[in-house]
């Protein structure tokens, strides 16, 4: 009968106390087996006392780091929705987040819609400011209403009009070639029958260059495109063309000669003459042909 009892319960293993409990209790610290009066860690007086509690510590602090570094959302990690009337948090389990990609917001699943958030009104954010833009446009038209009453004023001067008038004295267009070739600036692998010579400037209201203005001579087979990077590189003016991004930061090339701003595929040797400038410009918009238009 003893023995059948015995096998029931289990014994404290508490020093001078053995007392057979039917619901024994174990400590999860030293593993041991003890009575109603001993489960403690005090009571049996644990040699490992507080390592359960250390351990469960432990592993609550890996969970929390390893949520964190795997990018699981949570309530921490998550924000409010953009909308200014919506107090959801997205990026969490029960709701995730959709960006537009118009005003570059965040959103949740009820406002993710440009309608539902008034997309048309906002400004996209990191957007340039529309008064910086309109002041870079200022400064590249009136850059161009320069050149315009500049080149206008030379061609009246010298006699010389846009459609079949005299031209100008030879004598100055050669002289004017050989300063250029004299101090010329250049890739040497470009064939000698091949290159053609340039006065190339900065527009100072519109770029920022370490060099105001340089010769050069570049392949006549070229584009433009191709053409303005060099000649960018040249002055050390800063080029953000293949970037993408709007017109204002894109710089283009005016033919002060031809009146006008080139296209990229333009090739250079289609339109301009050996000895002629060309000018960079920022902010001057897409190429539009005849900007200049001289009277007889």
């Amino acid at each position: 009968m003893d023995k059948d009892l015995e096998a029931i319960g289990a014994h404290c293993q508490y020093t001078y106390c053995n007392q057979l409990d039917f619901l024994p209790f174990r400590c999860e610290s030293c593993k041991h087996t003890f009575c109603l009066d001993h489960r403690t860690e005090t009571a049996h007086k644990c040699a490992r006392a507080g390592a359960w509690a250390a351990a469960r510590r432990r592993a609550a602090e890996t969970t929390t780091t390893g949520t964190s570094q795997n990018g699981k959302p949570t309530l921490a990690t998550g924000t409010q929705c953009s909308h200014p009337r919506c107090k959801t948090y997205i990026n969490t389990y029960p709701s995730v987040g959709i960006a537009c990609q118009t005003c570059n917001r965040q959103y949740c699943l009820k406002h993710r819609l440009g309608e539902e958030h008034s997309c048309a009104t906002l400004t996209p954010l990191g957007a340039r400011p529309a008064s910086l833009v309109k002041t870079q446009k200022q400064k590249a038209q009136g850059a161009l209403e320069t050149f315009r009453a500049l080149i206008t004023k030379t061609k009246k001067s010298s006699g010389q009009t846009s459609l079949g008038g005299r031209k100008a004295p030879a004598t100055s267009a050669v002289v004017t070639l050989a300063d250029i070739r004299r101090n010329a600036k250049g890739d040497v692998k470009i064939p000698a029958d091949k290159r053609i010579y340039l006065h190339v400037e900065a527009e100072p209201a519109t770029t920022n260059s370490k060099l105001p203005s340089g010769n050069f001579y570049y392949n006549k087979e070229w584009s433009v495109g191709r053409m303005l990077d060099e000649a960018a590189k040249g002055l050390q003016v800063q080029n953000v063309n293949n970037r993408g991004g709007g017109e204002e930061e894109k710089l283009r090339i005016y033919h002060v000669q031809g009146g006008r701003v080139l296209e990229f595929g333009e090739k250079v040797g289609a339109g301009i003459l050996n000895g002629n400038t060309i000018v960079l410009l920022r902010g001057v918009g897409p190429a539009v042909p005849d900007l200049i238009t001289v009277h007889a």
